[in-house]
């Protein structure tokens, strides 16, 4: 059966199959039958061509890892877990975020931590300026998923105000190109942070304030799952929130 996942990711890279082949150093007749007869290559080789494409290996090759496989290399994605978000060290956060050279994700209900951070506040200026979009994502004090956090956490309208109060400190960064924040009415399962191809996963436990539950530090390896299914749930979020005027 035809590998339609490569043909397709070769057609939207732009790249012909002479080229691929001289860039993973295989025959092209070798890269045809990858396409047309379905065959998988050798590891080394799938990794080569999914860095080139851009494209995760198990989508290109979904059959060629076994499940224990798979497990493991999602596994190797876990850099380290901390019991609490208060334990995590706090220049991690800093140096998180200054590793980003393409894109800044902040998934939150208020995140008033992060917007009460001058130093934080500055990075995310000084990276969008420097071409990095950075993207936020506030629950909507107005809507009832907030409310219902505020409850669960037994703060009641204090979650809504914390919000409230993040958009305030968050204006200054409204004004520059490159940043964008939207308002979000979903059920916040986590909290992520997000740089690149590394991210902070905060952990939501019901009745717990954030602050206390675990946090996930993950950073992306080929062929792993757990960081692009925080990205595509991001990314979900993202499309369906409504965004805050400059």
């Amino acid at each position: 059966m035809a590998n339609e996942r490569l043909r397709v990711a070769l057609l939207e890279h732009g790249t012909t199959v002479d080229a691929l082949a001289e860039a993973v150093q295989v025959d092209a007749k070798t890269v045809e039958r990858w396409i047309t007869q379905g065959r998988i290559p050798y590891r080394k080789h799938r990794f080569a061509v999914a860095k080139l494409l851009g494209v995760e290996e198990a989508c290109l090759w979904p059959d060629a890892l076994s499940p224990q496989q798979a497990a493991a290399v999602s596994e190797s994605e876990i850099v380290t877990v901390y019991p609490h978000r208060w334990t995590v060290p706090k220049d991690t956060w800093g140096r998180l975020f200054s590793a980003a050279e393409r894109g800044i994700g902040v998934l939150v209900y208020s995140g008033i931590f992060i917007a009460q951070d001058t130093g934080i506040m500055r990075l995310f200026a000084d990276k969008a300026r420097a071409g990095v979009r950075v993207r936020i994502l506030l629950g909507d004090p107005d809507s009832p998923e907030v409310a219902q956090r505020g409850q669960d956490e037994g703060i009641g309208d204090g979650m809504a105000a914390q919000i409230r109060m993040s958009l305030v400190l968050y204006r200054p960064l409204r004004q520059l190109d490159g940043v964008e924040i939207r308002l979000h009415r979903t059920v916040l399962y986590n909290s992520i942070y997000r740089a690149d191809d590394q991210l902070l996963a905060n952990t939501h436990l019901y009745g717990m304030p954030a602050a206390n539950a675990p946090v996930l530090h993950l950073r992306k390896v080929l062929g792993g799952g757990m960081v692009s299914t925080y990205v595509d749930s991001f990314e979900a979020v993202w499309a369906g929130a409504t965004p805050v005027e400059s």
